[in-house]
């Protein structure tokens, strides 16, 4: 079922971008319309050219990342760092505060599968998409925040919290945060 959903959503995504990238300037090109002046056709070209660059340098981008596998934003550290969401550790004693650690990413899904969740909030259940895009930008966050953490020479992270944040459309800001310290032994 996954795949066909996922058929469904490319053959969606192609339709819109067949119709936006080849269509429109197909029409401007053959139509003989006089009420669209020339220097507007010229505009709508340049708007059209430039999010079709965009879009391309973009998937370059990532194509380039995943082939190299530096998909992982940040490795795990190699100093290991206790993650508590308490203010104390059990049976050790905290001999110093070293500061506020953070960690944040911004993480979106492609527009196929943000149909996906969109029929899925119509039909109702659970937002897988949305989900596994938060998912991976929690995991990314932490990593963030233990690496500075042990950046910092800290044993542990207390108090660790969690916040998000909607930056626009299905784009989410993940942000990690707690306080480092350094523990007895």
């Amino acid at each position: 079922m996954k795949i066909v959903r996922h058929i469904g959503s490319l053959a969606f995504v192609l339709g819109l971008f067949t119709a936006v990238f080849v269509g429109m300037p197909w029409y401007m090109i053959v139509s003989q319309d006089p009420l669209m002046p020339w220097w507007l056709r010229i505009a709508v070209f340049c708007l059209l050219g430039g999010v079709l660059v965009v879009l391309l340098t973009v998937a370059l981008e990532q194509q380039t990342k995943r082939a190299s596998g530096k998909v992982s934003v940040v490795a795990q550290p190699e100093k290991e760092v206790l993650l508590l969401n308490s203010t104390a550790v059990p049976g050790r004693d905290i001999t110093e505060i070293i500061g506020l650690v953070q960690g944040h990413t911004v993480y979106a899904i492609w527009l196929g599968k943000d149909l996906s969740a969109l029929v899925r909030l119509i039909l109702g259940g659970e937002l897988t998409e949305y989900t596994e895009m938060m998912g991976r930008a929690r995991t990314t966050a932490t990593n963030r925040l233990i690496a500075q953490a042990a950046e910092m020479g800290a044993d542990a992270v207390i108090n660790v919290r969690y916040m998000t944040t909607s930056v626009v459309g299905s784009a989410a800001e993940l942000f990690a945060y707690g306080t480092a310290v350094k523990l007895s032994k």
